[in-house]
């Protein structure tokens, strides 16, 4: 994916009173952040945040977390923030391959909305649902595993249901085109669904977890 480099990007992201500057200490101990032991659920790749602060308006009793790697992203949902008071919300400018170094066994959900489907087979590593991720995600859930995915890729979403049926997840609910869905699924959108919605892709969707 393409994106706008926005200057100074890192010193706005920085200045954010929902930035979390040293994720690493609180591994094993985010409840202590929050104070409180809410669920913690987790997005990988937020983008401009749209997603996940809604979440957080949406769920106060539920502890949201937003990772992206691309500070020119994330500083679309820090300006967001500005005027906001979300004590369940926080923010990491972090690669998704350090989830396992940034938190223990305490995350509920892993929330993964329209990431890069990666479409060339030389980058298929680097898919949120390549066997290493979820390797990752199993040293940070709690007790069950639980990952909702968004996605307009049909090829990725295709590959996604192959790779966690067989890490052993089961399907709660899966759809082909959310929202024309003959069984509404609640569902808060992303600022790309949003696009997306208008020229009528439809959205791919699935409810994995693993409760063994």
């Amino acid at each position: 994916m393409k994106y706008n480099v926005i200057k100074n990007a890192d010193i706005i992201i920085s200045k954010s009173k929902y930035l979390v500057k040293n994720p690493e200490k609180y591994k094993g101990k985010w409840h202590t952040l929050f104070n409180n032991n809410n669920p913690i659920k987790l997005e990988l790749g937020m983008g401009r945040g749209d997603f996940i602060i809604d979440m957080a308006k949406s769920y106060p009793n539920i502890n949201f977390i937003g990772l992206e790697q691309i500070d020119s992203q994330m500083v679309m949902a820090v300006n967001n923030l500005e005027k906001v008071n979300l004590k369940n919300l926080r923010l990491i400018n972090a690669d998704a391959q350090e989830i396992d170094h940034i938190f223990g066994k305490e995350i509920d959900t892993i929330y993964l909305t329209f990431c890069d489907p990666w479409p060339k087979k030389h980058d298929i590593r680097r898919r949120l649902t390549h066997e290493s991720f979820l390797k990752r995600y199993d040293k940070v859930f709690r007790k069950h595993k639980r990952i909702i995915l968004k996605t307009d890729n049909k090829g990725f979403f295709a590959y996604s249901l192959e790779t966690l049926s067989q890490y052993w997840y089961s399907f709660d609910r899966v759809s082909l085109d959310l929202h024309n869905d003959e069984n509404p699924i609640p569902n808060i959108m992303t600022n790309y669904e949003k696009q997306y919605l208008k020229e009528k892709r439809p959205i791919y969707y699935v409810d994995a977890s693993f409760k063994g």
